[in-house]
């Protein structure tokens, strides 16, 4: 896929820059400028993960200060578990770019990805700033969007246009990920703009809500980055009055299209998956609540067993009903439990369905989509996880990693 293939709509008050860096890799863009217009509102939510990255830290401490002009991405390299001289690091690459670019140091916000526990190679930051300046342009989306990528075999690149107050606005977002994946921010970079005006309260209620619904429901393997952030910048550039409330049609509108973006770029990245053959939906409902549900689909998500079987294309329905008996839902009445692979019911009753069959299982489980649906007969509420299946592959790619 060449960068001319993808898809996207710029975004007026938006620029941005890639080119090569050196960080880790050799003879491919690593490092990442986004440029905004002065006026630019900012939301973020970042990893809950303790040991978390450097520039998480430092990102963090910066949106209290100022509103970004800048964010500076990097790839190959994460800057987690580096202690002191991991934020000296982050702090100086922000130096250098605040420098460059005549704004204050709290204005770039840093992130990095890539090899946890190794310094970050500040010197090649000042070597290749300046030609990415330079070269800042609306329409480099897509050169940044394979930039950021690690393991992912493709970037992840969206746009949605909405109308607002008789205007058409836009969002287009960048993700990467394809590996480390499983909530709490999510796990995973996202770099999401609109050409909207918002004030910056909403713009985080905005944020977090999307989140929620789409990167804080994926899992990959269970694993929760030290360096995961998603960041939504509204530049006010379409000129609307700055929507202020978290009500309303504007709002609503403004929501509706940074969550399709949002959840568009999670399927890509659980699509992308390391060694992923098959996208899996696990939806869980007749629940008393969501968290009991989200509980249920999570230990089946985050089972090795049902995700070797999935990529066997194996109907072992005892390990689903396992999962679901370990998931730690209490008062859970077995008999009202139905499990469904597609729509062929494999379970009701405490045990496997009378009129299910073997080879029904298997021509679900051959679809390189699937469902698993599972009805706790408990409530009206429900949840749904995107996971992929664990293939060979999944084991190579992270046995090689840094090698």
């Amino acid at each position: 896929m060449s960068d001319s293939d993808l898809a996207f709509e710029p975004v007026a008050g938006v620029r941005l820059a890639a080119g090569p860096a050196g960080i880790r890799y050799q003879g491919r863009d690593d490092l990442v400028v986004l440029a905004f217009d002065p006026g630019t509102r900012c939301a973020a939510v970042f990893t809950r993960n303790a040991f978390c990255a450097a520039p998480v830290i430092l990102a963090r401490q910066h949106l209290q200060t100022a509103m970004p002009g800048y964010l500076l991405i990097n790839a190959g390299n994460a800057n987690a578990g580096t202690g002191k001289r991991g934020l000296a690091d982050a702090r100086s690459s922000c130096e250098t770019l605040a420098d460059l670019a005549g704004c204050q140091v709290e204005q770039v916000l840093p992130f990095s990805t890539g090899v946890i526990g190794e310094h970050l190679p500040v010197d090649r930051f000042a070597s290749a700033l300046p030609a990415l300046l330079e070269s800042l342009d609306t329409d480099a989306w897509p050169r940044a969007a394979r930039a950021i990528m690690t393991t992912d075999t493709r970037p992840k690149l969206r746009s949605v246009r909405f109308e607002l107050n008789g205007r058409t606005a836009t969002v287009t977002g960048m993700a990467k990920g394809s590996g480390m994946i499983c909530p709490n921010m999510a796990t995973m970079l996202a770099f999401l703009a609109t050409d909207a005006a918002v004030e910056p309260e909403v713009l985080r209620a905005c944020l977090q809500a999307a989140a929620d619904r789409s990167f804080n429901a994926i899992s990959i393997d269970g694993d929760t980055s030290t360096n995961d952030a998603c960041v939504l910048a509204a530049t006010g550039a379409l000129g609307n009055t700055a929507i202020a409330e978290t009500s309303g049609a504007d709002f609503a509108a403004l929501q509706a299209a940074v969550e399709a973006v949002c959840v568009d770029l999670a399927t890509e990245l659980v699509r992308d998956g390391e060694g992923a053959t098959k996208l899996v939906r696990v939806r869980v409902d007749e629940a008393r609540d969501r968290d009991e549900a989200r509980q249920v689909a999570y230990t089946i998500a985050h089972s090795p067993l049902v995700k070797t079987a999935l990529f066997a294309s194996d109907p072992n329905w005892g390990r689903i009903l396992a999962a679901v008996g370990r998931a730690g839902v209490t008062d859970l009445d077995i008999d009202r439990i139905r499990i469904y692979l597609g729509d062929v019911l494999i379970v009701e009753d405490g045990g496997r369905a009378a009129d299910y069959t073997e080879e029904a299982g298997a021509a679900v489980m051959a679809e390189s989509e699937i469902e698993i649906r599972v009805s706790l007969g408990r409530g009206d509420l429900d949840a749904q996880v995107l996971t992929c299946d664990f293939s060979y592959d999944y084991v190579r790619i992270n046995a090689e990693y840094r090698s």
